[in-house]
């Protein structure tokens, strides 16, 4: 990504941060870099930042827009040629930022033991998509998650009604605890951040 690019991503982060619903304009970021930070860059220098006219900050710029956008001041550079953010991994291509994304939730609910023993699972095999595919089709059909739930684990049903305040029987919006998913509660979503 170059320097330009991600200026414009963090006008857009920040007017999304501050409420607009919509990148912040450069004269909006320039005002307030002005009225917060106290020091000024002018119209010009930044709009030539963005175009890649002017492709090296420097120094005082560079720390000035790293503290507005609260950003590490080396990221404020061009990315080499090449330069990936994801993990390069021996996973399958198409699955492998799922599989990413789902290892890094085990991580993230390691507090939630089962939580993080089935997302960790379900990272591990071959048909991932395949087994959301079909948890999406149960949460489709509410009445199933206790019914099976209490086939496949019998155990498990008094330990799902303290969690989730209910056996199961109505589906979680993804809104209600932040993931969407049986089993995790609103504590242990707010406890994983």
């Amino acid at each position: 990504m170059k320097l330009g690019e991600k200026i414009r991503y963090l006008r857009y982060a920040e007017g999304m941060l501050r409420g607009l619903g919509r990148a912040m304009s450069q004269a909006e970021a320039l005002r307030a870099i002005r009225e917060e930070m106290g020091k000024s860059i002018s119209q010009s220098y930044f709009s030539q930042i963005e175009k890649g006219a002017r492709p090296h900050l420097t120094k005082t710029t560079r720390e000035l827009l790293a503290k507005f956008f609260r950003v590490h001041p080396g990221f404020l550079v061009d990315d080499p040629e090449g330069y990936q953010t994801e993990l390069i991994s021996g996973l399958p291509a198409p699955e492998s930022a799922l599989h990413l994304w789902l290892l890094e939730g085990a991580q993230r609910f390691r507090r939630d033991a089962e939580v993080s023993a089935v997302l960790e699972q379900l990272a591990q095999r071959d048909d991932t998509t395949r087994c959301l595919t079909l948890l999406g089709a149960i949460l489709d059909a509410p009445d199933l998650v206790p019914k099976l739930l209490h086939a496949l684990r019998p155990a498990h049903k008094e330990g799902a009604k303290e969690r989730n305040g209910h056996a199961g029987s109505k589906p979680h919006s993804s809104g209600e605890h932040g993931s969407g998913m049986p089993g995790a509660s609103k504590r242990t979503h707010d406890e994983g951040r």
